[in-house]
């Protein structure tokens, strides 16, 4: 059987390099997909350099996987050869722990990455169980869809698991990557939208995308001005943030999520929790099954990540343009 080609990192924070690796026999419970596009995360430059102690050299980047089933395990009844379906963060879990059984896979304790510990989507092809591999709806486009399988539903979870509705009020931290989904997400669940940024340039951009209102963040009185006002606010950036003020932004059982990594601890006063019945909190993803909602709101809401096309042979320039922090939003590369 032929061997799939990709590209490897070999040590931590070298150059990509091609790598042709056995694939051995196909497991009953997998799946094999032909990749027709994978985005570039953020999280694959940790990845790569490193920053999280997990990688083993050499490895294959990626996680936003989009591509065509080409191949069933014997033990697969609803996927076909010719499906298209997306790939996110994770490739398997135990399926039989207490958060498995109730359908919140994310959390499983032996959950697997798809590029921890096995190859990823910088290639033409990757295994995984057939459970992490959703089919899409034919009203999405596969480029603008990819970095909705890592960035999306890691913003859309918690909007979810908020009990996001009209009624609610949202902010969103951060104009990027995950930012810019965040906004038409919120949105779609018909939520009153405010954009903070650090950057006034891009409110314009910010209202289009579906915000209500922009504050920039760094003006005390702008941030003065929405105490009170917020019932979840999401953080999707990795930057140090005054997280007192967005705290104070909160209404009374209000929730400031990170699914941002900020380079320090996350420091708050207690009071201002205490006496607001407010809360801090973490969001890692989703289930197939939350992915698989998610990519149904795209396609009736028409949410799609906004992207530069690279060629697959050019993940190392498009890396260096991650490392630059000169993307628009999102990278994907194409086969």
């Amino acid at each position: 059987m032929p061997a799939i080609q990709g590209y490897a990192v070999h040590a931590a924070g070298a150059e990509l390099l091609p790598l042709r690796y056995d694939r051995g026999d196909l497991l009953p419970q997998d799946v094999e997909v032909s990749i027709s596009h994978c985005g570039v995360c953020h999280s694959d430059l940790s990845l790569i350099d490193n920053d999280w102690g997990l990688s083993q050299y050499p490895f294959i980047p990626g996680h936003e996987i989009v591509g065509t089933v080409t191949e069933v395990g014997s033990a697969v009844r609803h996927l076909a050869a010719g499906d298209r379906v997306g790939i996110g963060w994770q490739a398997d879990s135990c399926g039989i722990c207490e958060w498995c059984r109730k359908g919140e896979e994310n959390l499983c304790a032996q959950a697997q990455p798809t590029c921890v510990g096995r190859h990823g989507g910088y290639a033409e092809a990757v295994r995984v169980n057939a459970r992490f591999a959703v089919k899409l709806p034919e009203a999405l486009d596969s480029q603008t869809t990819a970095p909705l399988l890592c960035a999306g539903i890691t913003v859309y979870q918690p909007l979810r698991c908020a009990g996001v509705n009209p009624s609610s009020r949202v902010g969103v931290i951060g104009i990027g990557g995950l930012g810019h989904l965040a906004l038409q997400f919120a949105r779609a669940f018909g939520a009153e939208v405010t954009a903070f940024s650090t950057s006034v340039d891009k409110e314009a951009e910010a209202l289009e995308l579906g915000a209500q209102r922009f504050v920039h963040s760094r003006e005390s009185k702008a941030m003065k001005a929405v105490e009170g006002t917020q019932d979840l606010i999401i953080s999707t950036v990795n930057a140090a943030q005054e997280w007192n003020a967005y705290v104070s932004a909160l209404r009374p059982q209000g929730t400031l999520c990170l699914v941002g990594v900020p380079p320090k601890p996350v420091s708050v006063e207690a009071f201002p929790l205490i006496a607001g019945a407010r809360c801090v909190c973490g969001s890692n993803t989703g289930s197939p099954a939350r992915i698989a909602e998610m990519l149904d709101v795209a396609a009736r809401h028409g949410i799609g990540a906004r992207t530069e096309l690279f060629r697959m042979g050019d993940a190392n320039q498009a890396i260096a343009r991650l490392r630059r922090n000169t993307v628009h939003y999102r990278v994907v590369l194409a086969n």
